[in-house]
């Protein structure tokens, strides 16, 4: 289940706000600008399974976000608890960044972490399959796959460049929640 959990940034052991309720949660996170929707995530679609697959079996959906937004670049992020590079690339994202567009993930399998560092409070946002997130540019934020990931999310972007992190240098995500598998 899809959970929200607001902190402030110098108290990570202190939520102020917890909830499991979707539609709280997309109404707490459109007051932040932050797109949260629950859509349909019902094709057979698992980690490892080809790029190809993936984005055909959401071929639809991918088109509307792209008539709607116009982003021009689609990928694919696919993550197994086997995956060589796993903690390399949970490294990568775990430190806090931004992107100079909005950051869009829609969870066709599994669960990520994503919080997201506004003003002075930390919003972790637990997604999972069928959640559609959109951070909107130069958010500073970091995302949990966790030690053993298992998710599948399709990207979109702006920047045909595809995914471009500016690392702001703090320390601050070492402060909050894991993802614990």
């Amino acid at each position: 289940m899809s959970e929200l959990r607001v902190f402030a940034d110098d108290s990570p052991g202190e939520a102020t706000i917890r909830s499991e309720d979707h539609e709280e949660l997309a109404y707490l996170l459109s007051a932040q600008r932050i797109r949260f929707e629950r859509w349909s995530a019902q094709a057979a679609v698992v980690a490892g399974d080809s790029t190809d697959k993936i984005l055909a079996e959401y071929q639809v959906d991918i088109d509307r976000l792209i008539a709607a937004d116009g982003y021009q670049t689609v990928d694919v992020v696919s993550m197994t608890a086997d995956h060589p590079d796993k903690a390399k690339l949970r490294q990568k994202f775990l430190e806090e960044h931004t992107h100079s567009e909005d950051e869009v993930r829609f969870f066709v399998a599994g669960q990520g972490l994503f919080s997201l560092h506004i003003a002075d409070s930390v919003y972790e946002v637990l997604c999972q399959k069928g959640d559609l997130i959109s951070i909107p540019a130069n958010t500073p934020h970091w995302f949990d796959m966790g030690r053993n990931p298992h998710f599948v999310a399709i990207r979109l972007f702006n920047n045909p460049d595809g995914w471009v992190a500016n690392y702001s240098g703090s320390k601050i995500a070492t402060q909050f929640s894991r993802l614990e598998n």
